[in-house]
């Protein structure tokens, strides 16, 4: 596949380049919190949850509450309970079964990055679980999940992977990030206003790319 950069996209390969990807949004055309309930769960079930939490999720799109909170919330009400080896099931499942979600200009990006020897990263809010089968052997830094007794608690493991977060879970999978930024050259892609740190961070960086 081969695919136009957007402009002033330079496909950096010095020898210390990190390129770093949001997901949804991103590499997707979609949030995939909303479309992996729908999979695991199915329509009714979503849009009872959304019914019973528009308050919340109101107060959250005028960040009165917090967004990793009421993400939480909502996928406590669907997963709570759940073995983490039939999440994990799921998440497999899911990812097979929604490649079409992807950007096909994104992917072609992050798979020429790779074949150019830089380090590439996807740095993301959504739960790792259902994020990395969609880049098998990419380094995917994503939400977790809090797992008890082989179950799934409905909590979060790690704060949520937004806004600053972002750029700390940057940091912990990179650590040389902390004391030798200088070293490094990264290329960020993201979407929203959850990437901002992200692409600040960054010395290159690509807001909304893949849409043309």
């Amino acid at each position: 596949m081969t695919i136009t950069l957007e402009p002033n996209a330079k496909m950096t390969t010095q020898p210390h380049t990190l390129y770093v990807f949001d997901f949804d949004g991103t590499l997707t055309t979609s949030d995939t919190l909303i479309e992996f309930i729908r999979y695991a769960n199915g329509t009714w079930s979503l849009v009872g949850s959304l019914f019973l939490m528009l308050p919340k999720l109101l107060m959250m799109k005028l960040h009165l509450r917090d967004n990793g909170l009421t993400k939480e919330e909502l996928f406590a009400r669907h997963f709570k309970g759940m073995t983490i080896e039939a999440f994990d099931e799921v998440c497999q499942r899911f990812a097979a079964h929604h490649q079409a979600l992807l950007r096909p200009k994104g992917v072609a990006t992050l798979r020429r990055a790779m074949e150019q020897g830089a380090r590439v990263l996807v740095v993301s809010a959504s739960v790792d679980n259902w994020v990395a089968p969609f880049f098998p052997g990419v380094d995917v830094q994503g939400t977790q999940v809090e797992v008890t007794d082989g179950r799934l608690t409905g909590r979060f493991l790690t704060r949520n992977c937004y806004g600053q977060e972002k750029v700390n879970r940057l940091k912990q999978a990179v650590p040389e990030l902390k004391n030798n930024r200088q070293q490094y050259y990264i290329v960020a892609f993201g979407d929203s206003r959850g990437d901002k740190e992200m692409l600040e961070f960054a010395d290159e960086r690509h807001y909304k790319p893949f849409r043309k």
